[in-house]
């Protein structure tokens, strides 16, 4: 296994996307993590904190294709995913591809579309694949879809159903900068957007060929019952209306390999799950109406769960 190589690629993509974004290291290794394991992200944030700069540098970083779609109510299934349209000197219909069609997607203000051109995302992100009038088209490689959202403005926007919000493998958020880190962001954007002028430091090869060394990072029956015995109490919780689905399992699963290559180790310990646990599963889970009135937050019940499980040794 070439963990070394790989360790190195990501710590080159992580600096890189740092001369964009300020003090949010966490954020871009997060992001990185979701990337070599091939997941869906959504950021959810307030406007202006640099959710599209932080998307538009990692996909600069590796070389990546990217498109930018701005979600509005008049935008159209078709408009995703393609249409077709008939020739008649061939006498077949010819596909169009839709604006989905690139490696990397930044699907900004996803909640202020209907839930109709919503839905037309949820093959593609399950499958890497749209189908379109019968025919299936695949998805560049490797294909990861960023979505973004304001978490407080309500007017206009449809939230996400809880299967939509399932495929998405992480939340995260950026959050203010510091007095500090804000002053340095002036003086940084002061002649131009650094994102103009960032190059590549990595291969698209280079990022499927760090995909493929994640799966291959080695994972204890007892990190396995860990995962398990994390998510299962989700299930099972007061406070919980709906919790954690396998596909969230599978999802902490790989982030924890992931975690693990990133800090240069062939077998993932306890720590990465935990450190995973809460961007891979806060998402996920809908709190019980009595709950929220009590003011009690998932991320807290999450925090209940990992004290409450077992640590294995």
């Amino acid at each position: 296994m070439d963990i070394k190589n790989n360790r190195q690629m990501m710590k080159e993509v992580l600096e890189n996307v740092e001369k964009v974004i300020i003090g949010k290291r966490e954020a871009i290794e997060l992001v990185l993590c979701s990337f070599l394991c091939g997941g869906h992200v959504l950021i959810e944030d307030m406007p202006g904190v640099g959710k599209t700069s932080l998307v538009s540098a990692v996909a600069k970083s590796f070389d990546c294709s990217f498109k930018r779609i701005q979600f509005t109510p008049d935008i159209l299934p078709s408009d995703i995913t393609g249409f077709s349209i008939y020739k008649q000197n061939t006498g077949e219909f010819e596909y169009y591809p839709g604006a989905i069609m690139s490696q990397i997607i930044l699907a900004d203000e996803i909640n202020r579309t209907s839930p109709k051109t919503q839905s037309s995302l949820l093959e593609v992100m399950e499958e890497n694949q749209v189908t379109v009038d019968g025919t299936t088209y695949q998805t560049p490689t490797p294909f990861i879809v960023f979505a973004t959202q304001n978490p407080i403005e309500y007017l206009g926007t449809y939230p996400l159903p809880e299967a939509q919000l399932d495929r998405f493998f992480m939340r995260i958020s950026l959050g203010y900068p510091t007095m500090e880190q804000e002053s340095k962001m002036l003086s940084r954007f002061k002649e131009e957007n650094p994102v103009k002028s960032l190059k590549p430091v990595a291969t698209t090869k280079d990022l499927i060929s760090a995909q493929e060394e994640v799966k291959k990072i080695n994972v204890d029956e007892s990190i396995n019952n860990y995962i398990v015995s994390i998510v299962n109490k989700t299930r099972y919780n007061d406070n919980i209306d709906l919790g954690a689905s396998p596909r969230a399992s599978i999802s902490l699963y790989k982030a924890a390999q992931a975690m693990a290559l990133y800090q240069n180790r062939d077998y993932v310990i306890p720590d990465d799950v935990i450190k995973m646990t809460i961007p891979i599963l806060e998402h996920r889970i809908v709190l019980k109406q009595e709950t929220k009135l009590k003011k009690l937050k998932v991320k807290d019940i999450l925090e209940n769960i990992l004290k409450s499980v077992k640590v294995p040794l």
